[in-house]
């Protein structure tokens, strides 16, 4: 059985008056059903993506969506939680319930709540989603960590700055279309590569616009099985969806490679019977700009070490060979830690059915989706295409 998107709901991502994670539930629970066309009382389960891990002192939230859908009562409503990959965790669990046929729809809602926490503390907080005994003094926090990543990949492939540069730019021009995006600004190359005083270095050699914003948001989506979505308004397909989980220290990898993010690619194509080249599209999960650029490596897309290439040469634009991002990513589009999967699976499917607006692209038959927890640990990849 192959389980369907058929509604989804997403709050701008940004600084919101929302004052808490329950209240940005309410933004997205009910609008998702409504969207999906069906009673809150045919939902059978509901499944939570949020980190916290200390953004708020509250914790326990699945229960908290009673609060929004109160048909939800006696149903069962799980929390998950897997760093950067949380919505991404939280679908795959909604998935296993319908294919083990306990209910026709799921409920799933992603968020966070992190621009009330200063940025110091946000560094700290993230820093969990490293491994602490070797990672945990690394200056400037989660940054750090891809900074050292960074570091090791320009040591092994040469300087590849202009590549990041160029990333950085493309994503904040495709966020200018996004009416959902946090950075709604087209920085343009020359300030991405240039340090200022408003590009200062956070980690070298990434600079403030190679690293994802911090966020508040919420997404929500409704799945059903494939035989009951073919009754539905809209319906986006999961042609395949694998998780593929490495080792948490980076010391123990060949961290520039994303062997993680490779098997998670290799093992969802293989799945869906595709190649790369039958995708139209590609959200993939530019927490820095130094991860879009070894994803394009992971993903297949050029050999290792040569990802500058569909930087600079253009491949990854909206008029490219295989448009990466096209929602802005999370570089402009924020990254608020629950929320993300959800987003990118959201976002997906706006593209897959002709609902993007000022983002749709002239062609957008299959999607690939690469949501990622940590330094490439915790690793989901979907492929998604129209159900008819």
């Amino acid at each position: 059985m192959t389980a369907c998107i058929v509604g989804w709901a997403h709050t701008p991502f940004g600084k919101l008056e929302d004052p808490d994670i329950e209240s940005l539930f309410g933004r997205v629970a009910m609008a998702a059903i409504a969207d999906a066309g069906i009673e809150p009382a045919e939902v059978d389960a509901a499944f939570v993506g949020v980190f916290n891990g200390g953004f708020s002192k509250q914790d326990f939230f699945a229960s908290l969506l009673l609060q929004h859908v109160p048909e939800l009562r006696f149903k069962p409503t799980t929390r998950y939680e897997n760093a950067c990959a949380t919505g991404s965790a939280a679908i795959h669990g909604a998935m296993d319930f319908l294919a083990a046929k306990k209910g026709r729809f799921a409920l799933v809602v992603g968020a966070e709540k992190m621009t009330a926490t200063p940025t110091a503390e946000v560094g700290e907080i993230l820093l969990s989603a490293s491994y602490r005994k070797t990672e945990g003094e690394i200056p400037a926090g989660f940054a750090g960590v891809f900074g050292r990543i960074a570091e090791a990949y320009f040591q092994r492939h040469g300087d590849q700055s202009d590549a990041l540069a160029a990333i950085a730019a493309k994503n904040h021009k495709n966020g200018v279309s996004n009416p959902y995006a946090q950075m709604r600004k087209d920085l343009g190359f020359a300030f991405c590569r240039a340090e200022s005083e408003k590009n200062p270095f956070v980690a070298r050699p990434l600079k403030r616009t190679d690293c994802s914003l911090v966020s508040d948001g919420a997404a929500a989506l409704i799945l059903t099985d494939e035989e009951t979505a073919r009754s539905m308004a809209k319906a986006v397909r999961f042609r395949a969806a694998v998780q593929a989980t490495d080792s948490m220290p980076i010391a123990g990898r060949d961290i520039v490679r994303f062997e993680g993010a490779r098997a998670a690619w290799g093992r969802a194509l293989d799945a869906a019977e595709l190649t790369l080249q039958d995708l139209s599209f590609v959200e993939t999960h530019d927490c820095f700009t130094i991860a879009e650029l070894i994803e394009y490596e992971a993903m297949g897309l050029t050999p290792e070490g040569q990802g500058a290439r569909a930087a600079l040469e253009g491949w990854t634009a909206k008029d490219g060979r295989l448009p990466v991002n096209p929602s802005g990513g999370l570089k402009s589009k924020g990254h608020p830690i629950g929320a993300t999967g959800v987003s990118m699976h959201a976002m997906a499917a706006m593209q897959l059915t002709g609902q993007a607006g000022d983002m749709q692209l002239p062609k957008a038959d299959r999607a690939g989706v690469f949501n990622m927890g940590g330094a490439a640990v915790a690793n989901y990849c979907s492929i998604l295409e129209p159900l008819r």
